[in-house]
């Protein structure tokens, strides 16, 4: 299917695919030199090696380049507009943003794209669920099950195999891989028939019946704040997401990948199984466990069935990604934390306690003091990141009327995750008292992304700490908000 390498002089590498020659630019710069020892052209070989299965996933869509040029170990960027220096016979589309505006993107058709992609970079393949002949429908339900802080593998496979059961219960065909990290991933091909707002409809109805189905492992809700156990990200499902394809390459310190599953090898596989060294083998010797998915193409009635019967018993819409306009039944697109009560704050004294519910569990919480304890305002909402609503936030005065089931403080904001990480290091060390008291899912740490940054966010939740132990809000430690640049309306298209 294509030549060895020829060395040139300039140490570059010339491969010639599908009758074009690919240059492969500093084929021996490591992307991984921790645990794995894995170059540029390793990766380029390994992508080939499982060619058929990782194109069957990005085949004839526009993708999204997350380009991790300095390695694995440093922050990618993500560049949606296709480059001016792209090879002629490279495909593009022009797909539309929310914000009205439009790119041109990459299509990868064939093992030259694909080997050109990850010259730039991209270890990871980022596919937008639609077909170029009709970017308005997308032909593929995806779930994405993000695991939280302490979850273990075993239950993100046991709310896997709930939703399976669900999906054929509602005559729907699931396909799963890894996600390559500690997530799953279930998808199903589908008729291209109904708009992103109707699939995403789809996949709120399904992450709500998983959650009924499990309450003390699923969660569909949308606030890092709110969540336990692995929760089901719907808006995954949201025009202009994307998520790591089939075969794709992490950057986690192994080179493990996002290897497709039969469903029987879920309950006994772990994610390290399957790394850019035990892949090409698999796939050699089983095939790819997807390729028959483009044969069972699922109706969405039923699921778009059981939405309307949430809605019609009061459940309507959940919050959408912050980079979207406020939509039509959408909640207030807050946080709990920060969310004003619909009874006054004398209302609140006079009960002397509410009721709130976190995890199933019914907790009597003191509102006296309430009016001492409420965090920080959000400044504005930041980039998504990992599922999350980002916002950002700055100090500010208790307000009357407001009380928080869950607060929060920001204690560490910073391009550089180590920084973030010894930030929360020096603020456990300055309140050892509250600190002693947090659980594990009580550190949130938020992975922001922008058009051309990724930042860190550490915030803590103090609702496990008494509140005469509480600290207030302070200015975090390190500060280093890249917000800031466009806090004041300025406007980034491919913010994500």
């Amino acid at each position: 299917m294509y030549a060895y390498p020829v060395a040139k002089p300039d140490d570059a590498e010339i491969l010639t695919l599908n009758g074009h020659e690919v240059r492969v630019s500093n084929p021996t710069k490591l992307y991984f030199s921790q645990a794995a020892q894995v170059s540029k052209l390793d990766l380029v070989r390994y992508y080939l090696a499982v060619a058929p299965g990782a194109l069957q996933g990005i085949r004839d869509r526009p993708i999204v380049l997350k380009r991790f040029v300095n390695g694995a170990h440093a922050e990618p960027f993500y560049q949606k507009r296709a480059p001016d220096n792209r090879p002629e016979w490279l495909r593009t589309v022009t797909l539309s943003f929310p914000s009205g505006r439009t790119a041109e993107e990459v299509v990868v058709d064939d093992e030259a794209g694909l080997a050109w992609s990850v010259n730039l970079g991209c270890m990871e393949l980022h596919p937008h669920p639609v077909r170029t002949t009709d970017l308005d429908h997308p032909d593929e339900l995806r779930v994405d099950l993000d695991p939280g802080p302490g979850v273990g593998w075993n239950d993100v496979r046991a709310v896997a195999m709930e939703v399976k059961a669900l999906l054929e219960e509602l005559g729907l065909v699931p396909f799963v891989k890894t996600s390559g990290s500690r997530g799953i991933h279930i998808n199903v091909r589908i008729a291209q028939k109904w708009t992103f707002t109707e699939v995403r409809r789809a996949a709120l109805a399904l992450s709500r019946a998983v959650e009924r189905r499990m309450p003390a492992l699923a969660s569909s809700k949308w606030w890092k704040e709110e969540r336990h156990g692995v929760f089901l990200d719907y808006n995954q499902n949201a025009k202009d997401r994307t998520t790591a394809s089939a075969y794709s390459v992490r950057p986690l310190p192994d080179a493990r990948v996002s290897a497709p599953l039969r469903w029987d090898e879920v309950i006994t596989c772990e994610p390290g199984d399957f790394t850019v060294f035990t892949m090409p083998s698999r796939f050699e010797k089983i095939g790819d466990p997807h390729a028959e998915m483009d044969q069972h193409v699922c109706s969405l009635d039923s699921l778009l069935e059981l939405a309307a019967r949430d809605e019609t018993e009061g459940l309507g819409d959940a919050p959408w990604p912050p980079h979207f306009a406020k939509q039509a039944g959408e909640p207030k697109r807050v946080q709990p934390s920060k969310a004003k009560s619909d009874k006054s704050f004398d209302d609140q004294m006079k009960e002397g306690f509410g009721t709130h519910r976190f995890r199933g569990q019914s907790v009597r919480a003191n509102a006296k003091g309430a009016k001492a304890t409420m965090n920080a305002e959000g400044a504005k909402d930041a980039a998504e990141g990992d599922g999350d609503a980002a916002e950002t936030q700055n100090a500010a005065k208790p307000k009357r009327g407001r009380t928080s089931k869950f607060p929060l403080l920001i204690v560490a904001q910073s391009p550089e995750k180590e920084a973030a990480m010894a930030g929360l290091e020096r603020w456990k060390a300055k309140y050892p008292e509250a600190a002693q008291h947090l659980a594990i899912d009580d550190v949130l740490v938020d992975r922001q992304r922008g058009s051309a940054y990724i930042w860190y966010r550490i915030r803590v939740n103090l609702r496990n700490v008494p509140e005469n132990q509480r600290p207030v809000q302070e200015t975090p430690d390190p500060d280093d908000d890249p917000t800031r640049k466009w806090r004041d309306g300025s406007s980034d298209e491919d913010r994500q």
